[in-house]
């Protein structure tokens, strides 16, 4: 039988909106999300780019205030960084004015704390995360590893009973995420860190099955809590062992679980099929790259998500940026941990660049609502151009101006590889090139 462990922090109803220059409330981040943080467990928040994790591990913080629920750590109200809270960030974030010792303590003396403290303190958190002897050395003589642990041990010194943690290991090179997430991991499971319970974002579906006793998975547009995975294997965890590998497996066949369709309008997202839809930075070298990649063998038009990932070294997120572009585009489809090529994407595969390049301007106009209204208005004027901010104009109505610049920007990039229209970047004017 379970026993419970005593309850850390509450979230409770949590939604977030950010509002657009009118006044008007935007596009909501977050839609009522509750979760809670028990002692004694490291728990992650999964989900792809966008879906709001990184905001609401700022909302738990204290750094911003959410627009509608609340966050309660220790049966008081975060309103403000609560004492008792502290966050590594994915970028080292470090003082290059201030060696490590200093770094460090840059938090106690904020507090208050006595210099003899401080310093004690100081020393303890730097040895324990494994810097004992740079001390008096400056963030430019430390490798991006070494600053990482900066981060950690200027975390640790204030003694949080609860350690976030957003992307931690996603700026640093394989190998050397690797030693630092294993030395915390070794920390952790000897109880030798200061904390209670950790909570932290991640792209990587790997780190997060190595790491995390549980794993909330969100959803996007607006971010939700979509399922919530308990991981019961024991430290330390081996990636070959078949129940690691079929967690894994779970957790992308849940992330490509179909939504329900959304209904046309000022709610449409990437997912749906309006004007509306924001759209991801994606080169047509990247669909086209991994588009030849399933076609070849061992895949042969049909591979496991996580396999094809290893194959070409793609972190999930790029990975899913790719293929459900491809599925926009109707090349592919992304189900149940698997993406598969169509009769389409297996053409595109085996075609000739002229070909290629026909049969994509030709699937751009059948499956983007934008480049189809691009290309109708260019056909319509006499001119045969169009300034591209009566664009970023109309899409402002469905999201925010940065999603409105990107999504503007894709199609641009997708349509000039098609040979829909042309763009003129000085003078921001799109134009038919041979207009009949």
């Amino acid at each position: 039988m379970e026993t419970t462990a005593p309850n850390l922090l509450n979230v409770t109803h949590v939604s977030k909106h950010y509002m657009k220059g009118s006044g008007e409330a935007g596009v909501p981040i977050l839609d009522d999300v509750s979760l809670t943080i028990n002692e004694g467990e490291i728990v992650g928040m999964l989900g792809r780019s966008g879906c709001g994790k990184s905001t609401l591990l700022r909302i738990v913080s204290g750094l911003i205030e959410p627009s509608e629920g609340n966050v309660v750590y220790l049966g008081h109200p975060v309103d403000k960084p609560a004492e008792g809270i502290a966050m590594v960030f994915q970028s080292f974030a470090l003082f290059p004015w201030l060696n490590v010792q200093e770094n460090v303590e840059f938090g106690l003396r904020a507090q208050g704390i006595e210099e003899d403290e401080a310093h004690r303190r100081a020393l303890k958190a730097i040895d324990l995360i494994g810097l004992d002897g740079f001390e008096t050395a400056y963030p430019k003589e430390l490798s991006g590893g070494m600053r990482q642990r900066v981060g950690f041990a200027r975390a640790l010194v204030v003694n949080p009973n609860i350690l976030l943690m957003d992307e931690p290991f996603s700026a640093l090179d394989v190998l050397t995420a690797e030693t630092l997430r294993t030395d915390l991991l070794d920390l952790w499971t000897e109880g030798r860190l200061p904390i209670k319970a950790i909570l932290m974002v991640t792209h990587n579906i790997e780190e997060a099955v190595l790491m995390c006793d549980r794993i909330l998975v969100l959803s996007s547009n607006p971010g939700r809590i979509s399922a919530e995975i308990k991981v019961r294997l024991k430290h330390p965890r081996n990636r070959l062992d078949p129940e690691f590998r079929q967690l894994v497996d779970t957790i992308y066949a849940r992330m490509t679980q179909r939504a329900e369709p959304k209904p046309a309008g000022k709610d449409g997202h990437f997912a749906g099929m309006g004007f509306g839809m924001v759209l991801p930075r994606v080169s047509t070298n990247s669909l086209a790259g991994l588009m030849e990649a399933l076609a070849a063998p061992p895949f042969n038009g049909k591979a496991d998500l996580p396999v094809i990932a290893d194959e070409l070294t793609l972190e999930v997120d790029d990975l899913f940026k790719i293929g459900e572009t491809l599925q926009l585009l109707r090349f592919a489809e992304m189900e149940s941990g698997d993406i598969k090529l169509t009769p389409a994407g297996i053409k595109f595969a085996g075609g000739e660049v002229d070909a290629r390049k026909k049969l994509f301007g030709d699937h751009m106009l059948s499956y983007v609502p934008l480049a189809a209204r691009i290309r109708r208005v260019l056909d319509e004027r006499s001119t045969h151009t169009a300034p591209a901010n009566r664009f970023i104009q109309e899409l402002e109505d469905y999201m925010s101006e940065e999603e409105a610049e990107r999504t503007l920007r894709s199609v641009t990039n997708w349509s000039r590889y098609g040979e829909l229209f042309a763009y003129d970047e000085s003078s921001q004017v799109f134009s038919l090139e041979n207009p009949q």
